[in-house]
């Protein structure tokens, strides 16, 4: 590899991590109420606290965590990242290796571990790599399948026709579902668009084929809804952790928004697995940004300040440039 759109790789990583704090609240009306107790401060990097979630629907995932931190689809994320750094290219039993030995027992992942996740572990821990399945994740459709999506699509030095098939390989090491892979070779085309100069309407109007009889309906009602309505688009296609809810929000506000800031932003105001969807999204937003002629790093740079692991992704970058 020669190059690296970096900037798509940090948008992903400091959207999800701008998230964390109100992670899993599945009521607007509550998380409206902290932004406007907190003013000028906003709602991105907010420290996980539990009192957020009283007496609402929701899921307190994070109280582990800090401000900064990552959710595991940032964590998935990075970690694809750094394999590409180390190996110079895909390598599947080795990145099944490096995902066992970060979130398995004793790996440096702490935190919250999903379905798919705990699923996928169960099937590679027992096993030597030379055993590994090449499809060792469960039949799953949720967003997890996502989240390695951006640095393999940034770090992608040939055609689409070429990255689609490796979009199929990582999704099925943690999702062996078709939806989940539609879903991500759907999202790998509009990201790897977008990197090639087309503008946001097309690049997502141009990946609708990929996306597969269920999920192609629901993204094309998204991209319909002219009007920027983060919390509208969640209520029609639901706020929970499947790619058929999340993927079509993800496309209104990718359409709708003005810039990164506000799209992030939109994205915490409409709940739920607010992190989940912000992988594709912040990617989406940055590689956009990034080739507009007035614009300069689309990532604020106060939030890649706050991003913990910011160095550990830069270092990755460079290793790759």
């Amino acid at each position: 590899m020669k190059s690296l759109n970096s900037e798509a790789i940090l948008g992903a990583l400091v959207a999800d991590s701008a998230a964390l704090g109100l992670h899993w609240i599945y009521d607007p009306a509550r998380i409206a109420e902290i932004e406007a107790a907190r003013g000028p401060r906003g709602l991105v990097f907010l420290q996980p606290e539990e009192a957020n979630y009283a007496g609402v629907k929701g899921y307190f995932a994070h109280g582990g965590k800090t401000s900064g931190e990552s959710s595991s689809y940032g964590e998935v994320c990075l970690l694809m990242l750094k394999h590409l750094a180390r190996h110079g290219r895909f390598n599947r039993v080795e990145y099944q290796s490096e995902y066992r030995a970060c979130f398995g027992p004793g790996g440096k992942y702490v935190g919250y571990i999903d379905s798919p996740t705990r699923l996928t572990l169960r099937t590679l821990l027992p096993l030597e790599p030379r055993d590994f399945p090449a499809a060792s994740g469960p039949d799953d459709d949720q967003h997890p399948s996502l989240a390695a999506i951006p640095s393999l699509v940034a770090a992608h030095a040939g055609t689409l026709d070429e990255l689609l098939p490796r979009v199929d390989e990582v999704v099925r090491i943690t999702n062996n579902n078709e939806t989940a892979v539609a879903a991500a070779q759907c999202s790998a085309a509009a990201l790897f668009n977008l990197l090639h100069g087309m503008p946001m309407p097309q690049a997502l109007a141009h990946a609708l084929p990929l996306a597969g009889s269920v999920l192609r309906p629901l993204l094309e009602e998204a991209l319909s809804m002219s009007k920027p309505d983060g919390v509208g688009a969640t209520q029609r296609f639901g706020s929970a952790c499947h790619v058929t809810e999340g993927l079509p929000v993800v496309f209104h506000i990718a359409q709708t928004a003005s810039d990164y800031r506000s799209a992030v932003e939109t994205n915490i105001r409409a709940g739920g697995d607010s992190c989940g969807r912000s992988i594709m999204l912040g990617a989406l937003m940055a590689a956009h940004a990034a080739r507009q002629s007035t614009c300069e790093f689309p990532v604020p740079f106060q939030w890649l300040a706050r991003y913990r692991k910011f160095m550990e992704a830069a270092d990755a970058c460079a290793a790759i440039q």
